[in-house]
């Protein structure tokens, strides 16, 4: 399957095709959800995340179960081997790519939120960690991303109990001596957690999300972009909500594409959906930000029926609470919630196609 991007934006992205595959699926049966991963000398790294270990659901009793592993895979053709553990269980944080090394952000587990922030290194077949400075508090479900050298965090969730997400906006120099967090002005608009980052020519850009009024969830559409020099400016609202789809944003000549996301249509039904829930949206998104508008630019690739016999938790559905990543050129989409409670260890991949 492959579908045009960007028609006629600029040469080069009006070219552009996907084509999509899998990877080797990673080493759990279940798979995880909120998963760090990135690329760490060359190699693709996936690390912690959490699941329901016997395959059920809140609704059956089971309990979250959250992981430390860190699996890495060498080559695209290659098979995953099992290549060390975070400090301590972890998900639901940020992922950044930095210099030949994965920095993870923040996160929760079954104690509850975290402020660390870890760098990951491959190095002779085994994951070595080192430190930055703390977050300014603890965060989970929060979006990150790179711009230039500088890491900006924005939104989230500082306690599991909070009946309202964070209006948190902070950054991090990472070629500064001393480095240390910069608690900069937030957004002019609500609070929000499971936004899509995105990164583009210096600007940071925040998609979507979930604002919490009272604990519960309102789908947000609105989007924004900052820049050290002018501060915030909304853009478009996007089309639908995609609250929790995988983050950063695809960045790609003047677009950055959105794969997926839950636009919270069928969230009031979740608890009675249970297994018959169909999914989350399998449209990809493709916003242009020299005019500042919005398309749908064809759909996340989807498993044949075949696949569906062989792997109930496979990919005929798209993934969410999961990280985006490029890896030699490609886009990488590790596990994920492909429904409610659902998890999967499908790995997609879309390769950008150029056709001269």
């Amino acid at each position: 399957m492959s579908l045009v991007l960007n028609k006629g934006i600029a040469q080069d992205a009006s070219r552009s095709h996907l084509k999509w595959s899998k990877l080797q699926p990673v080493p759990d049966p279940i798979g995880f959800a909120g998963s760090f991963s990135g690329v760490a000398n060359g190699a693709l790294l996936v690390a912690g995340g959490a699941n329901f270990p016997d395959g059920g659901a809140p609704w059956t009793g089971s309990v979250k179960a959250w992981h430390d592993d860190i699996f890495v895979l060498e080559s695209p053709e290659g098979k995953w081997k099992h290549a060390g553990k975070l400090p301590h269980s972890l998900g639901y944080g940020a992922s950044v790519n930095w210099k030949g090394a994965l920095i993870i952000l923040g996160g929760s587990n079954e104690k509850g939120h975290h402020s660390e922030v870890v760098v990951l290194n491959y190095k002779n077949d085994a994951v070595e960690t080192s430190r930055l400075p703390d977050l300014p508090h603890p965060i989970a479900n929060t979006a990150a991303a790179l711009v230039d050298d500088v890491i900006y965090v924005a939104g989230g969730i500082e306690n599991p109990e909070d009946k309202s997400a964070g209006q948190n906006f902070w950054s991090l120099d990472l070629t500064s001596e001393h480095k240390t967090w910069k608690i900069l002005k937030s957004w002019p608009g609500p609070a929000r957690m499971l936004s899509v980052a995105g990164a583009q020519k210096g600007m940071f850009y925040l998609f979507s999300g979930v604002e919490l009024l009272e604990g519960k969830r309102k789908y947000l559409k609105d989007a924004y972009k900052y820049s050290p020099a002018g501060g915030w400016k909304q853009v478009a609202d996007l089309p639908s909500s995609v609250a929790a789809a995988p983050t950063p944003a695809y960045s790609a000549a003047a677009t950055l594409l959105i794969f997926g996301g839950d636009d919270g249509e069928l969230a009031p039904e979740a608890a009675n959906l249970k297994e018959n829930h169909p999914g989350f949206s399998k449209q990809i998104l493709n916003y242009n930000t020299l005019t500042n508008t919005w398309k749908v630019t064809g759909k996340i690739f989807t498993a044949k029926k075949y696949d569906a016999v062989k792997n109930p938790n496979g990919s005929i559905w798209a993934p969410v609470t999961t990280t985006l990543t490029v890896w030699k050129g490609n886009i990488v989409i590790p596990g994920g919630e492909v429904r409610p409670a659902t998890r999967t260890p499908n790995v997609l991949m879309a390769t950008p196609e150029k056709h001269h």
